[in-house]
């Protein structure tokens, strides 16, 4: 492999820009725009939500992405984050992007920008990019001139081409898979909300249409609602008579050890530890922070105190999408830090299907849960493949061939 360090911007066909200015009063309407939270959420941008502004046909011109654009994050509160890079795609529609990013238009006869992609995630060009990074009084970050001067390695066309083409492969899987699971997701959601919270079945009855489940499940169904508008027969409970919420325990990062154990707060994944505080699959609930946000997890797991995790009294997949369909993300009780007191998620009152069909809905669910912690288990081995073969691929240590045969074994 002919590799060599050349300047970044020998490889640009345009300069650097950086994106535009939107205050939020002006947001809500227009074309799709980058921000930094997308930017960090998703390193290969395709399709993703986005907030919305005015853009003129003069900005148009100037501001609009195109495929293969490379997205840089100009500040950052922290120092890890900045010079962050993402990828763009594609898109349904016209994006552009903000202040805080700046874009890198790559010459495609000298550079493949899915390569530059993975490049810079890599070790080296962590580095490369750690080089220019400035920090200031209250935030890091960079400039578009010194990306310019920044010394990048460059090899041949056709072999970065490869090289983005086998990570892009395995990238491409784990996408899949998160689409496939977020299906899975959904049609668990869509069961439980048809059953408890619609009464579908209750109502197909009333309506004299044909059963769309099985005999043994149809009968558990009453025939008409009640005069409260729950199905007949079936009491009111409080969300207290199937779960409760136990505190998370404070675990600060000086105190963590390294270790496999994932550590929940607020927001989800805040890092790892080596000890586990719910040894079983749990299901933690944002208290401080993000109020009222919702995750399962079927690995042992360490909650934080900035939330609570569920001690089940009823299956714990009912009891999970039972918090799902609560409005717990409006509950917050404290105007300065965001909090949810869970005495008053007690209180809540539910309509108490009867013990089977609590059991039935929690063996379906359950089978959801197992499909999808396999598909979750899968892009893990994937994305670690990824990790392996990236530096290797990059230094030349594998050759190309030779990672197109790990794939293969992988998929």
């Amino acid at each position: 492999m002919v590799a060599e360090i050349r300047p970044f911007g020998e490889l640009f066909v345009e300069g650097t820009r950086n994106g535009l200015t939107r205050p939020k009063a002006v947001r809500g309407a227009g074309v799709k725009m980058v921000n930094m939270g997308e930017l960090f959420a998703h390193p290969r941008l395709r399709n993703a939500d986005m907030d919305r502004v005015p853009l003129s046909d003069s900005e148009a011109q100037k501001f609009l992405l195109k495929e293969g654009d490379l997205l840089f994050a100009r500040q950052s509160l922290v120092l890890e984050g900045a010079g962050k890079c993402s990828i763009f795609l594609s898109d349904d529609e016209p994006v552009t992007f903000e202040s805080h990013v700046i874009r890198v238009r790559l010459d495609r006869s000298k550079a493949d920008p899915c390569f530059y992609f993975y490049y810079l995630q890599s070790h080296h060009g962590k580095n490369a990019i750690r080089s220019i990074v400035e920090q200031g009084a209250g935030a890091s970050g960079i400039r578009g001139s010194d990306l310019q001067h920044l010394g990048v390695l460059w090899m041949p066309p056709p072999e970065q081409r490869a090289i983005a083409h086998i990570l892009g492969t395995l990238d491409d899987k784990i996408e899949l898979n998160r689409r496939r699971n977020q299906t899975l997701e959904a049609m668990a959601r869509a069961l439980f909300k048809d059953w408890f919270v619609d009464f579908g079945p209750v109502r197909a009855k009333m309506a004299g249409q044909e059963p769309y489940l099985p005999a043994d499940l149809w009968q558990l169904f009453p025939d008409r609602l009640d005069d409260e508008g729950k199905p007949e027969g079936w009491e009111t409970k409080r969300v207290s008579d199937y779960l409760s919420l136990a505190y998370g325990k404070s675990l600060p990062a000086v105190k963590r050890h390294s270790g496999g154990v994932p550590v929940y707060g607020s927001g989800g994944i805040t890092g790892f530890h080596s000890e586990a505080l719910v040894n079983e699959p749990a299901v933690i609930v944002g208290r401080k922070g993000t109020v009222g946000s919702l995750f399962w997890e079927d690995r042992p797991c360490f909650p934080i105190d900035t939330v609570f995790f569920v001690q089940p009294k009823a299956p714990l997949p009912f009891c999970y999408y039972l918090l799902e369909s609560l409005p717990l993300r409006d509950m917050n009780t404290d105007a300065a830090v965001p909090g949810l007191n869970r005495e008053n998620v007690y209180r809540l009152e539910v309509a108490a299907p009867p013990t089977a069909l609590i059991t039935a809905f929690a063996a379906t669910a359950s089978r959801f849960r197992e499909n999808i912690a396999a598909v979750s288990r899968q892009s893990e081995t994937l994305a670690q493949l990824r990790d392996t073969l990236l530096p290797k691929l990059i230094s030349g240590e594998l050759r190309i061939k030779d990672a197109e045969m790990f794939i293969e074994a992988a998929q």
